[in-house]
């Protein structure tokens, strides 16, 4: 017969293991939602939340694991050393060295950093936080572009380098993601502009025309507008209009790409621009879509299994279920005047003006940057994660290997697990993968530009 000091024991001990038992069923949660592929819209953001939070992970599994030590739960401890595993895992992998820059701009790239640039970095792939950098000068809403026949002008924010930071003369235009209908410039980039301005950099946060009031063509004629607008102010904001970089997230990388590989395409450039130099040094995708056939058939796919499309609540454009609806690409893309349609129908329909369905092969090759490859393309620097529901793997495989097989100049860094906007669901300072990319992205910058000269 146990004593009642045992027993006493065991009653205390209980809401232990309770709270041990749903730490490991927390860590085992995470750790699922690491490792798995959701490949859909739904599973987006919780997916995103989990890669981002790896090391919170990695201490609640370590946690976990010692509480269930301490208190004999087996199940806590399995769950939390499965925790402490995943999280280790990940953070060791997106944070690994590679060659892509050495592949890219030889093997004594690293050897033309001046040491006092390469120290304004970051240090280390794998870092706790972002340095503190000197506070940029920022001026918001600047005109670059009236749409002819209307008042209506296209903004930007210009980010400056603080006064006392040597400039580099490199400018930036950034063009925002939002699947060409939603959003605009200045959404959650600010920590990546400030750490840039703090290397010399000057940023152009440029806002450019969305579905439906515009399509694929539009869009890219407002990326050359940006980049023309920027050349022309070249003095103003001392830089080398020679020095102009394109860089974007998702379908902001996407029209970037287009624009920097097609300069001369008269379908892409303006007709204003014919004759203009609207070349650029350089251009960066953060996962941008490197051909529209491939991801227009598996966002269908996606559509197929998932269910009825939400609806935009226009009286309240702010709130929490609109932006969810957004990010899962679930709201409907008409315009006011337009009948209802499957989301990724009308996406295509107002993008490229054509049905998915259509043998339009020739509007799928304008609007993809693979069609566009050719030796004098600009370098390029990729980020792309294996488990981005939205771009295919293998197309920015493919969109890689073609750049290399031109000669053109690519840094290519694919981050396992990883799902789109990486970096946009959740800035660096708790996350791996969007350190890890901020690390290589500095020095792709001074290497392109030392190597152009």
């Amino acid at each position: 017969m146990a004593s009642p000091d045992r027993h006493c024991r065991k009653v205390k001990d209980a809401p232990t293991k309770r709270v041990a038992a749903l730490l490991g069923v927390l860590s085992a949660s995470l750790s699922a939602l690491v490792v798995r592929p959701v490949n859909s819209y739904q599973g987006f953001i919780l997916k995103s939340t989990a890669t981002a939070q790896t090391p919170a992970l990695t201490v609640l599994g370590a946690l976990t694991a010692a509480l269930g030590a301490i208190r004999r739960s087996r199940v806590a401890m399995i769950t939390g050393v499965l925790g402490a595993s995943v999280g280790t895992y990940y953070i060791t992998r997106v944070t690994a060295s590679h060659d892509g820059h050495e592949r890219a701009f030889g093997p004594d790239w690293k050897r033309r950093l001046r040491p006092d640039v390469e120290q304004r970095m970051l240090q280390r792939r794998r870092s706790i936080r972002l340095p503190r950098v000197p506070t940029p000068r920022w001026a918001r809403d600047v005109p670059f572009w009236t749409i002819p026949g209307t008042d209506r002008q296209l903004l930007a924010d210009i980010w400056e380098p603080a006064a006392d930071v040597e400039r580099t003369g490199t400018a930036i235009v950034y063009l925002y993601g939002g699947s060409w209908h939603f959003f605009d410039k200045d959404v959650l980039t600010r920590p990546l502009f400030r750490q840039l301005t703090a290397q010399g950099h000057v940023v152009m946060d440029a806002a450019h025309r969305s579905c439906p009031e515009t399509d694929v063509i539009g869009m890219v004629g407002d990326v050359h507008r940006a980049v023309a607008w920027i050349k022309t102010n070249a003095e103003r904001y001392g830089i080398d209009p020679e020095r102009v970089v394109v860089m974007g997230g998702s379908s902001g990388a996407h029209i970037a790409l287009l624009a920097a590989y097609a300069p001369h395409e008269p379908k892409l450039v303006p007709e204003e621009l014919h004759g203009a130099d609207t070349s650029v040094m350089a251009v960066v995708s953060w996962y941008g879509i490197p051909e529209m056939a491939s991801a227009v058939e598996r966002w269908l796919g996606q559509e197929g299994a998932s269910s009825t499309p939400a609806v935009w609540d226009r009286k309240e454009p702010g709130k929490v279920a609109n932006l969810l609806n957004v990010l899962m690409m679930r709201r409907q893309l008409t315009a006011p005047q337009s009948p209802p349609a499957p989301p990724v129908r009308q996406l295509v329909r107002n993008l490229l003006g054509v049905e998915p369905g259509e043998a339009a092969t020739a509007m799928y090759d304008l609007a993809s940057p693979i069609h566009h490859v050719h030796p004098a393309c600009p370098p390029t620097l990729m980020f792309q994660g294996t488990h981005d529901a939205v771009v295919p793997l293998e197309a920015a495989r493919r969109l890689h290997r073609s750049l290399e097989a031109a000669g053109v100049p690519v840094v290519y860094v694919e981050y396992i697990w990883t799902e789109h906007a990486f970096d946009q669901m959740y800035p660096p300072l708790a996350n791996p993968a969007a350190k890890a990319a901020l690390y290589d992205l500095e020095r792709f910058l001074v290497a392109v530009a030392n190597t152009s000269r």
